[in-house]
């Protein structure tokens, strides 16, 4: 893991940002992201949401 960090560490700017949309990528396809994405969308086809506020107070208390 050590050297993988150190040539991600030696990676251009551009090169870095093609990684994370990979790695992103990679994350998606996993059946169990597929699943928890059905999930919420369909919680929120039966009324399910968030209003902006309630957004923004969940992203602040991340922070």
């Amino acid at each position: 893991m050590l050297e993988l960090k150190q040539e991600i560490s030696r990676l251009s700017l551009r090169e870095r940002h093609e990684l994370n949309a990979y790695m992103i990528r990679l994350r998606h396809e996993r059946p169990e992201w597929r699943k928890m994405i059905s999930k919420r969308m369909s919680e929120m086809d039966a009324g399910k949401k968030l209003t902006v506020a309630e957004l923004e107070n969940r992203l602040t208390k991340r922070g």
